[in-house]
């Protein structure tokens, strides 16, 4: 449903300056305040929801799509049209000319000398004369046909007209759906009649919105996977209405929308395919949008600073995917620099602003799970994935030898300057926990202990870097975050299994090494907790606002796997340098979404355009002969003619063959896209792939 945000009344006008500074008079009318909000342009839900959503290539906008051609038909030039409307019609005027002065004989009159009477031949009579006439008419409109069949007289009077017509006549709605999507069909078919009365009375009554319908809707689904919910569907229908099964924060809608979306397809409108040529003809002016199917490929985005990646393309898939978890379909991870627009704090269940005091809630440093070596894994990911040269297994392992006997002896993980000190091996640290230890008679806790202790020092011992590294967490900014203790309220990616919409701000402008660092974290927690979910009926999703320095081979891997677990994740760069040159085509290879913006690089340019290959496409060659004469006149028309145009006189031989060329170039994609544009490749999880797409952003 097309929802635009809310606009503040404009001031002044009436409400605003008349009567201005005037005492009120005694018995006066009250006038009501003005408006605080733009009235409504939306359409009504009903409306919104009879409207067509044909079946269309993936990542077309389908509300109100109407189908094109795949070619384009051969359009005849307007000049060359009227040049042969005007030969065809001087020639039938001409022949008319002809038969009128019997100049061909008298043949086209036979007819009406054979179906008139003898005696009406030469006379003055009425009837003869009418007679006369019809068949004159007659072999006017034969001739009229005739000749405006040859002049393609029809096909230049609708390129002439037709646009005229066009506006002045009144558009047509389109041809609602075989089913009425008001009356709830499926709740009436199932036995629930006066459940789905009440619902239609609700839509036509306004109290239901486009979140209500897909929530309702789903929830209905669910039902006819498990009928043992059919009653408490029912009774919470009876009870509440439009607001049955509501989100568990009670929402029901975003409190501001920046985008187009459309529930019924859980589409979002990013723009509109470039009308020109380099778009295929059937997608030329259509719509374009995402969903949930193509987000499950992952999306990698790439374009400078100001291109419009965060405006134009994180916040509305943002947003598309809070809705969709307002209606229980999907969870959403949205991380990004502070500061960046993602939308309003309302607009979100949680919110962590690392290294702010004020913020609500913490991110767990260890993802939720209690599985000392699954933690390490996903710790060494984020502390040494990106040093080159450092063995991320190796840095696992020793982390691993000192998260499990530390868990052992105390129930918990280590915090941030706990893990720093049994990294550092400071010998108070240690020799407690292995006094915890040995009292709690843990043994194989112990021998892990021991071995750590004997890597210590030694060559290749990965635990100076791993410090150092947590020392960039171990700062008086960061203070009370990453607790462990049960104090906080930490936020874990292992809840992707609820409809969630979280937003994590990290401390880019002050640390950035340490917020790289967390979006390295964070990536390797998404991608293990989507894969550990046992409920994968929700889509989860995690958008990165500049991903810059937070891909590893680790990570990029655990991206290709998300396709068969209903995730997906959205990356931004701002060039494919920001991550190391051995994993820049593998990415590409891994997301099956791939956005180049106006003014990328030229090395960037190139490595998009060697993963959407190339195509067939049909070359014309001219080759252009000069003309020499032999006969003296011929030779005299020529010269005249190179006088008057000064161009000698050529033929032209045109030669036509099917050549292999790039889709977009490396310099196509660097110095042909204007601003506000992007080049958008799309596969779906079933395997549909549409080719790259020009696509204005703003349209």
């Amino acid at each position: 449903m097309d929802t635009e945000g809310t606009h503040e009344a404009a001031g002044g006008g009436a409400y605003g300056t008349k009567g201005a500074g005037l005492p009120a008079q005694a018995g006066a009318p009250h006038v009501p305040p003005p408006p605080a909000h733009a009235p409504a342009t939306t359409p009504p839900l009903a409306d919104w929801l009879r409207t067509p959503r044909p079946q269309a290539p993936p990542g077309t906008w389908r509300p109100g799509h109407v189908p094109r051609a795949l070619t384009e038909p051969e359009v005849t030039p307007v000049r060359q049209l009227v040049a042969g409307a005007l030969i065809s019609m001087l020639a039938g005027v001409l022949l008319w000319s002809l038969l009128w002065n019997m100049y061909l004989g008298g043949f086209w009159l036979w007819p009406l000398y054979m179906f008139t009477p003898d005696s009406w031949q030469g006379s003055e009579s009425v009837p003869a004369v009418v007679a006369a006439y019809v068949w004159y008419g007659i072999v006017i409109l034969i001739l009229a046909v005739t000749f405006g069949r040859l002049g393609r007289w029809p096909e230049l009077l609708r390129r002439l007209f037709a646009p005229v017509l066009q506006r002045q006549t009144p558009q047509t709605a389109a041809p609602a759906p075989a089913e009425d999507p008001v009356e709830w069909g499926e709740v009436r078919g199932g036995g629930l009649g006066e459940v789905a009365e009440l619902l239609r009375g609700e839509v036509v009554g306004g109290r239901m919105n486009d979140v209500d319908y897909a929530r309702i809707r789903r929830a209905w689904r669910s039902v006819q996977a498990d009928p043992s919910r059919l009653r408490a569907f029912a009774q919470a229908v009876r009870d509440k209405g439009a607001g049955a099964c509501v989100h568990p924060s009670g929402v029901r809608d975003l409190p501001v929308r920046a985008a187009r979306h459309d529930l019924v397809t859980g589409q979002v409108r990013i723009g509109r395919a470039d009308p020109g040529e380099r778009n295929p003809y059937a997608r030329r002016g259509t719509g374009v949008a995402l969903d949930t199917g193509l987000l499950g490929t992952s999306l990698l985005a790439v374009g400078p600073s100001g291109a419009g990646k965060t405006a134009r393309l994180v916040r509305p898939v943002v947003e598309s995917l809070a809705l969709q978890a307002l209606a229980g379909q999907a969870a959403v991870v949205a991380v990004g620099a502070a500061g960046t627009r993602l939308g309003p704090d309302d607009a979100y269940d949680v919110v962590v602003r690392v290294g702010d005091p004020a913020s609500r809630y913490d991110l767990d440093l260890y993802g939720g799970t209690t599985d000392a070596d699954e933690a390490a894994g996903l710790l060494a990911e984020a502390l040494a994935g990106d040093v080159p040269g450092a063995d991320v297994r190796r840095a696992a392992t020793a982390l691993a030898q000192l998260l499990g006997p530390f868990r052992a002896a105390y129930g918990r993980f280590p915090g941030v300057p706990e893990l720093r000190e049994l990294l550092d091996a400071v010998p108070g640290t240690v020799d407690a926990l292995r006094a915890e230890l040995a009292a709690a008679g843990q043994q194989p806790m112990l021998r892990e202990l021991d071995a750590r202790a004997r890597a210590t020092g030694a060559h290749g011992d990965p635990a100076p870097l791993l410090a150092d590294r947590v020392a960039l967490l171990d700062r008086p900014a960061f203070a009370g975050f990453f607790d462990t203790t049960g104090a906080g309220r930490p936020f874990s990616l292992r809840s992707l299994e609820h409809p969630l919409r979280v937003r994590i701000d990290l401390p880019e402008r002050g640390h950035a090494d340490a917020s790289r660092m967390l979006a390295r974290l964070v990536l390797a927690q998404f991608t293990a907790g989507a894969a550990a979910r046992a409920d994968r009926s929700l889509f989860a999703c995690l958008v990165l606002d500049d991903a810059a320095h937070a891909l590893t081979p680790e990570t990029v891997r655990g991206i290709q796997r998300l396709r068969s677990l209903h995730a997906g994740v959205v990356l931004t760069l701002r060039t494919l340098d920001d991550v190391p040159e051995a994993l820049r085509t593998p990415l590409l290879g891994a997301v099956g979404c791939r956005m180049a913006f106006s003014g990328v690089t030229t090395w960037d340019g190139g490595r998009f355009a060697e993963a959407w290959g190339t195509e067939w496409v049909e070359a014309r060659d001219v080759t252009s002969r000069t003309v020499f004469a032999d006969q003296p006149l011929t030779r005299a028309v020529h010269s005249f003619r190179k006088l008057v145009t000064g161009k000698a006189v050529t033929t032209d031989a045109v030669t036509v063959r099917q050549v292999e060329r790039a889709r977009w170039s490396a310099s196509d994609l660097a110095h042909s896209l204007p601003p506000g544009h992007a080049v958008l490749s799309l596969t779906s999880v079933r395997g549909e792939r549409a080719a790259p797409l020009l696509v204005d952003l703003e349209g």
